[in-house]
């Protein structure tokens, strides 16, 4: 038998409308009447009914995750699946349920999923369109963006440092005594690979080595096969310029092209030095282990629950693009080792 509010107002011998105003914290009670009210609740095996507790609070503790990603892997990605972990458990940290689903079309039915929960906020991962977010502004629910950017000034938009990354790694690579690279370059239309791309692009071309044209491949997704891929298909056209390097715009794509230039018999790093950009777990386990960029996933996810939670509190917090600064992790597919 499920027990109720009037159960346990009885058994506390006090009135409904104070066991309420002691399960939602709000309005006064003495101490004695809060321990009498928190015992009768231990005794009865009390469960607060959440739609009724809702009502009252007009909260749910429950925050929606919308991962917008074309292709799969979604939930499971090396990269996204990371932030989606940091999230789950700082949320768990904070007695907040979470609410995840993945938009492959980027469509209005997964906000419109998420408001039919009535969550109180909304994380939004990956590049999604000004549609979406118009729709999700008329909400009036509150929401971060991560790993994607809007020309809104009034949003909280937590995104990496990807122009200077990329120009980190062209340092590396010149400082190495590389002058002829290749690139892999993912999708352009999403700001992390473009920017990567750029920025590893200008910094060589300051350097007085510039990324030759038919010298890049430009991948449509950022997974594995199309790295492999990419590079079975150029490998005769970089070879005829004889590149001594590569940089692929994230590590997936690095590690697929290392595998192609295994199979074809290319030393790494001897003939060719290798580089990715995430540093997703895998970079590590590779072989050669790939030299990479550190982006902080962890701290990502995390620091979205938190600002989250504080507009959801209607607490101050200036909206802005937040830029985590990233780090160089040098391993032995480009010659060199942690620094």
């Amino acid at each position: 038998m499920n027990n109720t509010i009037k159960d346990i107002a009885l058994a506390a011998g006090v009135s409904k409308s104070t066991v309420s105003r002691v399960i939602s914290g709000k309005g006064y009670a003495s101490k004695e009447t809060y321990a009498k009210v928190l015992n009768a609740i231990k005794e009865l095996n009390y469960k607060p009914n959440g739609v009724a507790r809702a009502m009252v609070s007009q909260r749910t503790n429950t925050i929606g995750v919308i991962i917008y990603r074309q292709y799969h892997p979604i939930a499971s990605h090396p990269f996204y699946g990371k932030i989606l972990d940091a999230i789950l458990m700082k949320a768990e940290s904070m007695n907040v349920s979470v609410f995840v689903t993945t938009d492959m079309e980027m469509s209005l039915s997964s906000a419109d999923f998420m408001f039919e929960k009535r969550v109180d906020g909304l994380i939004l991962i990956s590049r999604l369109n000004q549609e979406i977010i118009r729709h999700i502004d008329e909400s009036q629910v509150p929401y971060v963006m991560v790993n994607g950017t809007t020309d809104k000034e009034d949003i909280i938009q937590l995104v990496n440092q990807d122009l200077q990354g990329g120009r980190m790694m062209a340092d590396h690579i010149y400082e190495l005594g590389h002058r002829n690279v290749c690139v892999i370059a993912g999708p352009q239309k999403h700001r992390s690979h473009q920017l990567r791309y750029r920025g590893f692009c200008e910094r060589m071309s300051e350097l007085g080595c510039e990324v030759q044209p038919g010298m890049t491949y430009f991948s449509p997704t950022s997974m594995f096969a199309d790295g492999y891929k990419g590079l079975t298909q150029s490998l005769e056209q970089f070879s005829n310029r004889k590149p001594t390097a590569l940089f692929a715009t994230n590590d997936m794509l690095a590690l697929g092209a290392t595998k192609a230039l295994l199979e074809k018999g290319v030393r790494i790093p001897d003939q060719m030095a290798v580089a990715g950009f995430d540093n997703i777990d895998y970079s590590e386990m590779a072989y050669p282990p790939l030299t990479t960029v550190h982006v902080d996933k962890l701290r990502m996810g995390e620091d979205a629950v938190t600002l989250l939670g504080q507009l959801i509190n209607n607490e101050h917090v200036k909206p802005r693009l937040i830029e985590y600064e990233q780090r160089l992790i040098v391993r032995e597919s480009t010659k060199g080792y942690n620094r």
